[in-house]
């Protein structure tokens, strides 16, 4: 039997499901970050063994608020319905913070990707995630 991630993770801490429907955009963009986060480490260490501080900065020119909002650009012609809804509603958000080297655009471009990421997790639909962050890295031509 399959177990999906945040299913599995929620049964062994006993968390009851919550109607993802009712998360604000900012907590669907903060787990998204968290999560987005997650594959990109993934990748880089996947890539070969190196020192940590290599490691990290090779993810975060990669999880930068400019990097994401290329990828969903990118993206933006491949998103179901549902999907660009979540995007926009993230991207629409009003955030108390914003990132110290992006502009506006890019900052609430990238909150929305993350939304768009921490929905698709929540939803249990982690291969989508993984789907749009390789199709979003290939067709924003960003190197790993």
């Amino acid at each position: 039997m399959e177990m999906k991630i945040d299913s599995y993770i929620k049964e062994q801490f006993g968390i009851n499901n919550v109607d993802i429907r009712t998360y604000s955009p900012l907590a669907l963009a903060y787990i998204g970050d968290g999560i987005f986060d997650l594959v990109i480490r993934s990748l880089i260490v996947g890539k070969g063994n190196t020192k940590a501080s290599q490691l990290h900065y090779q993810t975060s020119h990669i999880v930068k608020a400019e990097t994401q909002a290329k990828i969903i650009e990118a993206l933006e012609p491949e998103l179901t319905e549902e999907e660009a809804d979540i995007y926009r509603r993230g991207r629409n958000a009003k955030s108390p913070t914003m990132a110290k080297n992006a502009s506006m655009a890019d900052y609430r471009k990238a909150t929305g990707f993350e939304a768009l990421m921490g929905y698709l997790y929540l939803k249990d639909e982690f291969p989508r995630v993984v789907e749009l962050t390789k199709l979003g890295i290939e067709r924003a031509n960003i190197t790993i």
